[in-house]
């Protein structure tokens, strides 16, 4: 973001690593993280995601957000990024997975509420 500010010329950039992960992956490493397993079950708008050690439905689809004509393919060219700003992505996948469960988990230690 430091380096965009620093644009002589404001600029659009994107910030992306060119990787493709879906929401069932992301998901399924959260859980992963607090020592959770998600088995799926049933389709599309009727999918859930039961915990195998518990059997409690942790994920559920909102009909509000179902897009079943959604593209399925999206993958950030960061490019231009690396081009103009010399950025390149320094974080993976798992390792942001893993940030953002720890923030959490810390979040809800500290306000169970949250």
């Amino acid at each position: 973001m430091w380096l965009m500010l620093q644009m002589d010329e404001p600029q659009d950039f994107v910030i992306a690593t060119g990787e493709v992960h879906s929401v069932r992956e992301f998901v399924e490493k959260a859980f992963q993280n607090i020592g959770k397993t998600i088995v799926w079950e049933g389709k599309d708008e009727n999918e859930m995601g039961r915990c195998r050690e518990t059997g409690k439905i942790h994920v559920t689809v909102n009909h509000k957000y179902y897009r079943p004509t959604e593209v399925d393919f999206l993958q950030g060219d960061c490019t231009k990024a690396k081009q103009k700003l010399n950025w390149k992505p320094s974080v993976t996948f798992d390792e942001l997975v893993n940030e953002m469960v720890k923030a959490d988990v810390e979040l809800m230690r500290n306000n169970p509420n949250a």
